[in-house]
Formats: structure tokens, sequence, C-alpha cells
């Protein structure tokens, strides 16, 4: 009798649950959201078995339909217009109906990495109060995601959209801000980001399970990241929770701050950060753009690891449709969160407007290492982006040598026709040349539009 009753309770429990089932959608799509324009949008949820979902959308009156797979998960691509809005989304199941208001079609870029990506102007940032009165945008809406932890890949991420607005601004990513004003002001459209960051991470955190599945190499650099009391260290546990989820919201970029949590693995970080940036377009199904920013000098306790991660990610710029902005001349060396967002956030929309936009003719990049020749004791320095190459001060005092021995000396050296001359009496026969090596050299070499020379050593 009593496996009966529970058979019956079981069976009514089910059968309620049929009944009052209720078709839901990914966590991301709420009121205020931003989506891509000009595009095949997904918008997707789940529902009960074989059950009927419609969703039509206000721009054109057009409704799609689907029924809920085997799966559960119910998805669906919607076509988008150019900027514009209010909008609205309705989505309808068999019992019940979602309604998305306020919505606005635009540009969407992801945003992520640690503290200075994370830092807002309540952390601390140049003119902060004035910064965060003026900070009125209705056109730019935020999404801050949850930190969260996962051993396993997830299916929502916790938050909300909102608008622009000081309140909003002040505890939002300065950085994510900034360069989302220039954008809105000079495309005139909408702008949506969707910020998930934690600080003190390390890359690793942020990588796919698959990229250490298949590189035994990178799985044990991964053992040498030192535990904080600040983030995790376990690698795709942040990935899991806080990028998955969202792997199929469609974005126009994305942007990244950070590295200074890999110092104590540096050597790997090209070849770690390349594969994240591969396997999150693979999971995304398409290359979208994605530019980050290379970490400032800082009094590192390890010596010159600094330098090899910004190294690493001059490096990483042999990966299509990547870009990178130096910020080694907006910084100081005891403060590892440089307070000046505003310009970081303007160079990195400087490489969207440009690149992605083609609204902006400047040039968008700091001198880049493109090769040497030697003639003798002298070795000649060619760069990109090398028009109008200057010295911030009286001379270069960053460029070293060295030969056989592989043991480097203090150069000196001059700017002559957009490229750099070296020499030095301690190097008979030079083989090697390096710039700004060492974890607090601050930029002393700039192009005619004022953006800092990138460290390198060459191989």
């Amino acid at each position: 009798m009593k496996n009966k009753i529970y058979l019956l309770l079981a069976l009514c429990g089910f059968l309620t649950e049929t009944v009052f089932a209720t078709i839901t959608v990914s966590t991301i799509f709420n009121d205020h959201m931003v989506l891509q324009r000009n595009d095949k949008v997904m918008i997707w949820g789940w529902g009960d078995l074989n059950e009927a979902v419609s969703i039509t959308t206000s721009w054109n009156n057009r409704t799609y339909t689907t029924k809920v797979p085997l799966s559960t998960k119910w998805q669906v691509l919607i076509d988008t217009p150019d900027a514009g809005g209010p909008y609205i989304i309705s989505i309808k199941g068999a019992s019940n109906e979602i309604v998305l208001d306020d919505l606005l079609i635009g540009e969407v870029w992801l945003c992520s990495g640690q503290s200075n990506m994370e830092w807002s102007a309540t952390n601390g940032i140049d003119d902060a109060d004035a910064e965060i009165q003026a900070a009125n945008h209705p056109d730019i809406r935020f999404f801050t995601v949850h930190k969260r932890t996962s051993e396993s890949e997830q299916d929502h991420v916790y938050g909300k959209w909102e608008a622009c607005t000081p309140e909003a601004m002040r505890t939002f990513s300065a950085t994510a801000y900034f360069f989302a004003r220039r954008l809105q002001a000079e495309l005139k459209v909408p702008i949506g980001l969707v910020d998930t960051a934690w600080g003190a991470t390390s890359a690793e955190v942020w990588t796919p399970t698959s990229v250490f599945d298949a590189n035994g190499y990178l799985k044990k650099q991964a053992e040498k990241l030192n535990e904080n009391i600040w983030a995790p260290i376990t690698p795709s546990i942040l990935y899991n929770a806080m990028i998955h989820p969202i792997h199929h919201f469609k974005i126009a970029g994305a942007l990244w701050y950070q590295g200074e949590s890999n110092v104590a693995n540096a050597t790997s970080y090209q070849e770690l950060f390349s594969s994240m940036i591969t396997e999150w377009r693979q999971r995304w199904g398409y290359d979208f753009p994605f530019y980050y920013v290379q970490i400032a000098p800082f009094n590192y306790d390890t010596p010159e690891n600094g330098a090899v991660v910004r190294d690493e990610q001059r490096r990483t710029l042999s990966l299509p449709n990547t870009g990178m902005v130096v910020v080694s001349d907006i910084c100081t060396v005891d403060d590892i969160h440089p307070t000046n967002k505003q310009d970081v956030g303007l160079r990195l929309a400087n490489l969207a407007l440009k690149k992605n936009y083609g609204v902006f003719d400047g040039t968008v990049s700091g001198p880049l290492f493109k090769e040497f020749k030697i003639s003798g004791q002298q070795v000649e320095v060619f760069f990109e982006h090398s028009e109008g190459l200057y010295a911030s001060e009286k001379t270069l005092d960053h460029f070293e040598l060295a030969g056989a021995d592989d043991i480097f000396h203090p150069a000196k050296a001059r700017i002559k026709n957009d490229k750099v001359l070296l020499s030095s009496k301690m190097v008979k026969s030079p083989k090697r040349i390096r710039y700004a090596w060492s974890n607090t050299a601050l930029a002393d070499l700039f192009n005619r539009s004022g953006l800092p020379a990138s460290c390198f050593i060459s191989d």
C-alpha cells in the first residue's frame, strides 16, 4: 500500500508540474537590454517537451515559432534591424507570456578580465566626482555578471540590464564605460556592455576546460599560480559560470584587461591567451574582434616577469582580428590599478572605431617591434606604426644589446627616419636587442600620435 501511495503522489507531482510549467528564457534577457543590430540574434530558454513557443518582435511585428525539443532547451534566431528603440519582445509558451520591455538595438561588447577591468569610479579614478555626475546616457546599457564559480559549464548568469545613470555608472567598469561613451558619441547608436570580470584572477580561470584537456603544458603551467584570498585559481572555474552561459549572446566584440595575476607563469601567457581567445570564438561560432590592454609597468616581486607578460601580450597580436593598447605612459609603478581609466577606454574605442566601424582615421597603436638589421656594431630597429617617432626625454634609456654571450648591456639609441639606431661599446657583435625590459620601465618612445611603444625582446 505504501508503494502505491508513493507512486500516486509522484504521478500527481509530475502532472502538476506539467500543467503549471512555464516557459523561461536565459537570464541574460531582461528589460532594458541591448541586442546586436543588423544581425541574426539567438533567443533561448527552457520549457516542456513539445511545448509551442512563439516570439514576437515589435520592430517588425514578426512572429517566430518553435517547439521545445527533447533537451527541453529551445532556441530561435530573430532578425534585428538597424539601431533604434525602445522595442518590446513577447515570448509566449503554453501557459505564460514573458514581455521584455525597453529594448534597444545597437552594438554589444563583452568586457572581461581582472580588477583593472572591474575597477569603477567608486574604487577611484581621475576626476571621479565629475565623471559620475555627468554619466547620464540612456542609450548606454550595462549588464554586470554576478561573481559565481562552477566546476561544470552552467546555463545561467545572474545580473540585470540597466541604463547608464550616475548611480549605475559609479559601480560599473570605468574602462568599459569610457569605451562605450566614445563609441556612442561617434556612432550615434545604443551601446550595450556585458561586464564579466573578477579582480585578481588569472587567465586560466577564464579558459575552457577543453584547452587544458588538449594541452598538457598549459595544464602544468597552471599549477604555478599562487593561491590568493581574492579570487579562485582553478582552471575554467569562471569560464564555466560567467562566460559559458552567455556564449550564444551575439556580440560585436570583446574587451580584455588582465595579466597582472599571470606573472607567476609569465612565459606561457601568449600560448594560454591565444588559446583562450580561439576557444571563446569557437564557442560563439565566429571570429569576433578581441581588443585588450597590455598591463602597465608595476613593481612586481618577481624580476622582469611583468615585462615578460607584456611581451607575451604583444606577441598575441599574431592572432587575427586582435588589437592591443599600451598604457605605459599613463600609470605609476607603485599602483597596480592606474586611475586614468579614461584614456584606456578611449584607446580601446579608437581601435574599434577604426578596425570595426571604419570611422576613425587616426593611428590606434603605438610603435610595435618589427625587425632589426645588424651592420657591424650598429643595429637598425624597425617598427610598425612608426610615423613621427620621438623620445619623450632627451635620451632613450630603455634599449639594450646583447652579443653571443646573451648578456644585455645598455645601448646608446637615437632616432633617424622613423627607426632607432643602437650601439654599445660593450657589445662588439650584437645578436639580440630588447626595449623597456623591466617591470617598472615607463614609456620613453612614442609615435606622432603620442602613443607609446610596447616593450619587446628579439628572438
